[in-house]
């Protein structure tokens, strides 16, 4: 019978991992905006889908004042979508990666912005992505 190695008694415990960055992100996140650049987007509302991605340095967070509550995104982008009609998903990205970048503990903001009714039916979906950083 074989028996696993044991490791040595005097070992050193392996070094702690320490956090470099955090990932606070919104996947799938539904928005009702006035949205598009043909006459027939004018003047009504139309769904996207919205996910972000942000770079916080949180090492340590233990309450929620520590981190970025990612109901600040939810809110930034239903703010945008109430302030009426843009033309492009492009702005609607930028804008809304610029909404996350005013808190300062931002490094880095990637937003995508997919229209699903763009190409019906003959796609899911067609959008953009930006990734903004400071």
């Amino acid at each position: 019978m074989t028996t696993a190695p044991q490791p040595e008694e005097n070992a050193s415990p392996a070094p702690a991992g320490r956090v470099v960055m955090t990932k606070v992100f919104v996947t799938g996140l539904n928005v009702q905006a006035e949205i598009g650049v043909y006459r027939h987007e004018i003047g009504r509302v139309q769904p996207l889908v919205v996910d972000v991605e942000l770079d916080v340095p949180t090492a340590g967070a233990e309450r929620l004042a520590d981190t970025l509550n990612y109901e600040t995104i939810l809110a930034a982008a239903q703010a945008l979508a109430a302030e009426g009609h843009i033309e492009l998903v492009e702005t609607f990205a930028e804008r809304l990666a610029r909404a996350c970048l005013a808190d300062p503990r931002v490094t880095r903001a990637r937003v995508r912005v997919e229209k699903p009714l763009a190409l019906a039916p003959h796609a899911v979906g067609a959008g953009v992505e930006i990734t903004l950083v400071r």
